[in-house]
């Protein structure tokens, strides 16, 4: 059987394995939302709104499966739960009277309780650890003649180093302290905001449009299968939280468990256990989609790593900033660069093995910011201040990324009752610029920055 087609445009890749010519029936649609942290979940929103602009009759809050992770996980849930793109972009805003607005506190809550608690620790096990020392070495001196004797007549006798050494070696292990030396290194906090206040928020909000914190219950109400996955820290194995999966824990604390992103949040201890960001694990989760039965799944991730091309030939070269090279910006953008590139490489792998396995047979569409976009790479994934910024830059990258695209896109769509309406998404653009003095895509196509066609074959190898 063939392995599959794949397409790969500036920001969409297309992997086509269904059969065109038998129609699904009743297929099952699957959103796949990756992390992002503040400015990616807001690039997120803009372009969740710009793709269902596009679409009549069934909408994104109408698919079947939501699988979320980290930032994707914040907003897995609400779609889940009904609440439309549209009101997404209030909620941002602040103007939602459905759901309360992410306030900085919420993102940027200090971890006081171990900045506070860790340093004291540590002041008093040093404390008790100097006379505990003294005590240790008052009680072994008795027994010194014994443990080191026999050595110390044999170097009396016949000195030399190697004997000298091995007198001191077993002087030093019978009276060095039987405990361990406080190591500062143990009592550093283990992050530095505390992701509690995201629990709290959504469970708040979940409360207040009246849907259950429960994840079966969540399903039996909604009729929709929502999935979130996160990273048990002491045994490195992703954990998957769902109405048919781990669902001892609420819908706000598996969110809480997916967005504890390391270093940045201290570990999210939940029911005895410790969890990381999703993300440590794995970039967009497509497999569990998949293994739900997912016959088309529509994935949005955020990271990518960025393109600096550099061509002496070319008049009008992309650049970021103003030197050469990345490295000419500092450790802060080779750092971005270099966890974008982790991230999208495992994304790229698990594309190319959906692609040559045969087991799957439905299609795929991820959409991603263009890989030339400086201005969304310019900006700090953890500033909470730019997401009105990756908000626009999202709606308009996405709507961009669509009209180029358009036919494509709804031949894959219309196969599974999706339709398209390239006019209403126009006005609705219209009006959303107008009302929030948007400005709408400028400069050359991403087609015509890198020179290639519109969309072009993924490579791929037969499984």
């Amino acid at each position: 059987m063939s392995p599959g087609r794949g397409f790969r445009a500036v920001g969409l890749t297309l992997i086509r394995k269904s059969d065109a010519s038998r129609p699904k029936r009743d297929p099952r649609i699957a959103l796949v939302l990756a992390g992002g942290a503040v400015s990616g979940g807001a690039f997120k929103v803009g372009g969740l709104k710009a793709l269902d602009d596009f679409l009549v009759g069934r909408k994104i809050v109408d698919f079947d499966t939501y699988v979320g992770l980290s930032a994707g996980s914040l907003l897995a849930v609400p779609l889940a739960a009904g609440i439309t793109p549209d009101e997404m972009v209030k909620v941002l805003e602040g103007t939602s009277s459905r759901f309360e607005q992410l306030r900085p506190f919420d993102f940027y809550n200090p971890n006081w309780r171990e900045f506070a608690a860790r340093p004291m620790k540590f002041l008093y096990d040093l404390l008790s650890y100097l006379p505990s020392v003294g005590a240790d070495l008052a009680r072994a001196l008795p027994g010194l003649p014994d443990a080191v004797g026999t050595e110390l007549g044999a170097f009396l006798q016949e000195p030399s180093y190697t004997r000298f050494e091995t007198v001191t070696l077993r002087l030093i292990e019978h009276v060095s302290p039987k405990r361990e030396f406080p190591a500062l290194t143990n009592h550093i906090p283990s992050g530095f905001f505390d992701n509690a206040s995201l629990e709290r928020w959504l469970r708040l909000n979940l409360d207040r449009i009246g849907m259950p914190n429960d994840f079966r219950a969540f399903e039996r109400k909604r009729r929709r299968r929502l999935y979130i996955s996160a990273c048990d820290l002491d045994t490195a194995e992703r954990a998957v939280f769902g109405a048919d999966e781990t669902c001892e824990v609420t819908i706000s604390q598996a969110v809480q468990a997916s967005t504890a992103l390391p270093l940045f949040y201290r570990p999210a201890r939940i029911n005895g256990v410790d969890y990381v960001d999703g993300g440590v694990r794995h970039t967009a989760n497509i497999d569990i989609a998949i293994e739900k039965g997912a016959d088309l799944i529509i994935c949005y991730n955020p990271f990518r790593p960025f393109l600096n091309r550099i061509d002496a030939e070319e008049k009008n070269s992309n650049y970021f900033a103003n030197g050469r090279y990345l490295s000419d910006r500092g450790l802060k953008v080779v750092l971005n660069q270099v966890f974008r590139t982790l991230l999208h490489s495992r994304l790229k792998l698990g594309i190319q093995r959906y692609l040559a396995d045969d087991r799957f047979q439905g299609d795929i569409i991820l959409l991603e910011p263009r890989e030339t976009d400086a201005s969304f790479f310019a900006v700090n994934p953890l500033a909470f201040w730019k997401r009105a910024e990756a908000l626009e830059h999202g709606f308009e990258s996405v709507r961009l990324t669509i009209e180029q695209n358009f036919d494509q896109l709804r031949a894959v769509l219309s196969r599974y009752g999706l339709e398209m309406n390239r006019s209403a998404a126009r006005r609705k653009a219209e009006r959303v610029r107008a009302a929030r003095g948007w400005r709408g895509a400028e400069g050359p196509s991403p087609a015509a920055e890198v020179g290639e066609p519109p969309l072009r074959l993924v490579a791929s190898e037969p499984g």
